[in-house]
């Protein structure tokens, strides 16, 4: 199937690792103009070098970018808009602290909504414009499983993540008329290094040792193992590709079967 990826323009935002990195990688190899941002430049410089060897694409760059500061979102959309134009964004971000009620002050809440929920918000303000003057374009929220089913000791993104689905749900209505397509994905144990340090803290937590919690773990996923990044990034690249022209407003997660919730 042809994606219809060529030549098109796609963000992907905090893409020098992670779902990020495995998301650009796989844009680029259905031959679309990549943009990835993060704060670390030596991240991005390696992870630009290695999707450009991986793929044979050389349309893939990258802008420094702390999702936090929002000087930072203007200058990698413009970047991007004046390269290539904006057909695509992929909102990610890195995920808060673990822990429960009792251990977060004001601070720590108003850093996680800055980060989980807000940097969306204004990425989307940000590729609105240029989608609406071109009368298309795909905007893909990443957030978690935990929008069907909560997760221990994950309070801070429990909460910002389900905010990301209504903030979806809601934008979804109002961007159809314009042609643009807005939908939530949420990764179930994706094997990530976010996922090793979390599986590393709960190990740590119950006295064991990390391949005792891995193996139980994935006894309790239907597939019988964790996901690979590729097999979540499939699913981003097809949401936001030509092939799809008529989801919009959804959620889907790509988690082996491990949530229960319908």
């Amino acid at each position: 199937m042809d994606l219809g990826l060529t030549g098109k323009s796609v963000i992907v935002m905090a893409g020098s690792k992670g779902l990020g990195k495995a998301t650009a990688l796989e844009f680029a190899r259905e031959g679309a103009n990549v943009v990835i941002g993060s704060r670390n430049e030596e991240e991005l410089q390696k992870t630009v070098a290695e999707i450009k060897e991986q793929t044979n694409n050389p349309n893939v760059s990258y802008q420094i970018c702390d999702v936090t500061n929002v000087k930072d979102i203007k200058n990698l959309v413009t970047y991007a808009a004046q390269t290539n134009g904006v057909d695509v964004l992929i909102n990610n971000a890195g995920g808060p602290p673990a822990g429960g009620f009792d251990q977060f002050t004001d601070e720590q809440w108003q850093k996680a909504y800055e980060l989980n929920l807000l940097s969306y918000i204004r990425a989307i303000r940000e590729v609105l414009p240029f989608m609406r003057e071109q009368g298309s374009g795909h905007i893909l929220n990443f957030a978690s499983s935990s929008i069907k089913q909560s997760l221990d000791n994950l309070l801070l993104s429990n909460t910002f993540r389900a905010g990301i689905v209504g903030l979806a749900k809601s934008l979804s209505q109002e961007f159809s008329k314009d042609n643009i397509l807005i939908n939530t994905l949420g990764p179930g144990r994706i094997a990530t290094d976010r996922l090793a340090e979390l599986d590393q803290m709960r190990a740590d937590k119950l006295g064991q040792s990390f391949e005792e919690l891995k193996n139980a773990t994935e006894k309790s996923i239907p597939m019988g193992r964790y996901g690979r990044p590729d097999e979540f990034a499939k699913q981003a690249v097809f949401l936001c590709s030509g092939a799809n022209t008529y989801v919009t407003g959804q959620t889907l997660l790509v988690d082996g079967g491990l949530v229960k919730a319908l």
